[in-house]
């Protein structure tokens, strides 16, 4: 990604509303039995372009079938989704997601094909449209009316809250940056824990921008940008049936149209990319059950796409993980991880260092050991961000993939689920 419009990007409060034009809203409807706020609501004031990215798993969730129908045009105007529940393998399932489009397209005037919905939770749960009706009329008039101090559902915090399942902390980011003369904005929320190994994965991201730009170039950056962050998350190797990350473009900023690949896509393209990696780290920091962010940085490999597989790779790796956990430089792991990678590479001449807040050590130079000091490793893989930097001295090509270590803790999540 260009470095020069990275640097020119600056983050800015707001989630999904900090792009002109765009409110949302969040509450509890009832999907969930912990009482937890279960249903969010995104909508612009204007159509949007759109463009979208789904799951590659062959079973896929009502609710990601009837969006893929809504966005067959490239435009949409609201995006509503619940959680708790997935609408997946269930009775009905396509009649409730094409109900909760129409509930909605009435509740804001829009026609129900410029609703995308989408849905999180448990699969093969019996269908629900109870809390639908009760929640969006009541999100519609939050949004309606661009909130205020006396709405307890207005706000971006509100419907990034509302989409978590086992989530421990809400993930929003924004950003500001130029276009010409004009002063633009991207706007995300993303929720995921666990079941996730993108090539897409129990994940749903909603990115809202204001910036003016075809829909064919807008499903080119998306597209582009997803192979250099949400699919270089891995929590737990396992993919979802309702992944869907979706990007609405109401072009409320005022810059030129964007029809062309020129310097004015560049930034743009950049700018996506400060918000969505900021939030896949989100993303992989909050895993069930973990308790470090893992970012694995490879540089020098002979291809692109051979850097992009090695790094996910080396997080991917329960032995690896399961390492970062014990705080325990066991580099032989990362060596392992590395070499089992598809591809033809040279792995004769790997360095590889652990890095965070903590300190850095070097473990392993020209693929072999070297002496490190075992009390400033455990100090560096301490700390709640660990960074593995492998330099294969192979090539040009860098590339970063995000995970997290594997704790007791995931498994007393995942074995007690449903429950």
């Amino acid at each position: 990604m260009d470095g020069k419009n990275k640097e020119k990007t600056v983050f800015v409060d707001g989630g999904v509303c900090a792009a002109q034009g765009f409110h949302a809203a969040g509450m509890y409807a009832g999907f969930k039995k912990s009482r937890k706020k279960d249903l969010s609501l995104i909508y612009s004031e204007t159509l949007c372009d759109a463009a979208a990215a789904y799951t590659t798993n062959k079973v896929k969730g009502a609710t990601l079938k009837v969006t893929m129908e809504h966005l067959a045009d490239g435009k949409a105007q609201a995006v509503i989704t619940n959680s708790g529940y997935a609408n997946t393998l269930a009775p009905n399932g396509m009649e409730i997601a094409r109900k909760t489009c129409a509930l909605t397209g009435g509740a804001l005037g829009l026609k129900k094909e410029d609703v995308i919905v989408c849905s999180t939770g448990v699969i093969g749960q019996p269908p629900m449209i109870g809390p639908f009706e009760k929640g969006i009329p009541k999100l519609a008039k939050a949004v309606l009316a661009g909130g205020g101090p006396e709405d307890k559902y207005y706000g971006a915090g509100n419907a990034a809250e509302a989409i978590m399942t086992t989530d421990t902390v809400r993930k929003e980011a924004a950003a500001e940056f130029k276009i010409g003369s004009r002063t633009c904005r991207i706007g995300g929320m993303a929720k995921g824990s666990g079941m996730i190994n993108p090539n897409m994965a129990t994940m749903l991201v909603f990115i809202t921008t204001d910036v003016n730009i075809s829909p064919p170039l807008l499903r080119d950056a998306l597209k582009s940008d997803i192979n250099h962050s949400f699919n270089q998350i891995s929590i737990d190797g396992d993919t979802s049936t309702n992944d869907t990350v979706v990007i609405l473009a109401n072009g409320k900023a005022g810059n030129k149209r964007i029809n062309a690949f020129g310097s004015d896509f560049a930034a743009f393209a950049a700018a996506l990319n400060r918000v969505t990696v900021k939030l896949s780290r989100m993303l992989a920091k909050d895993g069930e059950g973990a308790t470090k962010l893992i970012e694995c940085r490879v540089k020098n490999a002979p291809t692109d796409e051979l850097a992009m597989k090695i790094a996910k790779m080396v997080i991917q790796s329960d032995l690896v993980k399961t390492a970062i956990y014990g705080s325990d430089a066991n580099w032989g792991r990362i060596l392992c991880a590395v070499g089992y990678t598809p591809g033809n590479f040279n792995t004769d001449n790997v360095d590889v260092v652990l890095s965070s807040s903590g300190g850095q050590v070097t473990v392993c130079e020209a693929s072999f050991a070297v002496a490190f000091d075992e009390a400033l490793a455990k100090q560096v893989l301490d700390m709640d961000e660990i960074q593995i930097l492998v330099n294969l001295h192979d090539g040009m090509a860098n590339a970063e993939a995000y995970g997290c270590d594997l704790t007791y803790d995931y498994v007393k999540i995942n074995g007690m689920y449903r429950t």
